[in-house]
């Protein structure tokens, strides 16, 4: 099934979308993404698009940080990814991939002075970390500190950072790659936030812990608060904690809730997925398919 792109301001064959190799954003990171989920409901033949608006104020956001000029409103974005995701006819999970960047043919290191564009694909894609539980790793790479690269958008040239540690779990044996901040605690994943569950409530490090603020982070959070009465505690969270913990899980639009069952080889528990991420995790897929009337408000249909 052919898929399609926006591109240059209008709808294309995925194929003929292309870059010219002077493009400044591929050659300094001058650019701002997001991953958007599209998730198949196969009952109501629907595709759902998860907390559309939330990820373009996200990418909005962004863009100030980088001195990029959108010229479209966080609605018309909206209205651009469900034509694009309808035109592709796709009848399965998806993922969707929005681009803020610097469009200029020309090198030099800045931000003023560029032209500014936006993009957008869609393509099939099932999980991101397709295992029960997952095996994680602490990585030797850390978080960059705050001036440095700011953590709080999704700035692809900061993804190299993520990508070392990604690489450098898998080449270890691990699915994911744990990486610490500056002063040695707790971040995040290469693309996942992190929560622990101990004695009976969520843990999770703090936003100023060197982490970007997940759109799923607060899906979990709201699921576990409103509707499992178990309230989170937003902290910096140690290295011995980690190990310690009753329950750990990855969350992010591409992992989803993903359970961990160890850490450096060191078995959470009793390395099986928790009673409290197992019920989190059924809730979170409820909602995202569009299966929760509760909370159909975060979900835009395509179909």
């Amino acid at each position: 099934m052919p898929s399609f792109a926006y591109f240059n301001k209008q709808f294309v064959p995925l194929e003929e979308a292309k870059l010219g190799i002077m493009t400044n954003a591929l050659h300094y990171g001058t650019a701002i993404f997001e991953g958007i989920r599209g998730n198949w409901n196969p009952q109501k033949k629907q595709i759902y698009i998860f907390r559309l608006k939330e990820h373009f104020e996200r990418l909005h956001n962004g863009c100030r940080i980088i001195k990029t000029e959108l010229a479209y409103s966080i609605e018309e974005l909206c209205q651009i990814t469900v034509k694009l995701v309808a035109m592709c006819r796709f009848e399965e999970d998806v993922y969707i991939r929005p681009l803020a960047y610097k469009s200029s043919q020309s090198l030099g290191v800045r931000l003023h002075d560029l032209e500014n564009d936006f993009l957008a694909l869609v393509i099939p894609w099932g999980p991101y970390l397709d295992v029960e539980t997952a095996k994680c790793g602490i990585s030797s790479w850390r978080r960059p500190d705050y001036n440095v690269i700011p953590p709080s958008a999704k700035l692809t040239g900061l993804y190299i950072n993520n990508a070392l540690a990604k690489t450098e779990a898998i080449e270890k044996g691990f699915d994911e790659a744990i990486m610490l901040t500056p002063d040695g605690h707790i971040s995040e994943g290469s693309g996942e936030n992190l929560f622990l569950v101990t004695d009976g409530k969520l843990v999770t490090p703090a936003s100023d812990n060197h982490i970007l603020l997940g759109i799923t982070r607060d899906t979990v959070i709201k699921l576990a608060k409103d509707e499992m009465g178990i309230e989170t505690v937003e902290r910096p969270v140690e290295l011995d904690e980690l190990f310690a913990a009753d329950e750990c899980f990855l969350t992010g639009t591409a992992a989803h809730l993903t359970p961990v069952g160890e850490i450096d080889h060191r078995p959470i528990a009793d390395g099986k997925v928790g009673e409290i991420t197992k019920r989190l995790q059924e809730l979170y897929f409820e909602v995202i398919r569009g299966n929760n009337p509760k909370y159909l408000d975060w979900c835009t249909p395509v179909y």
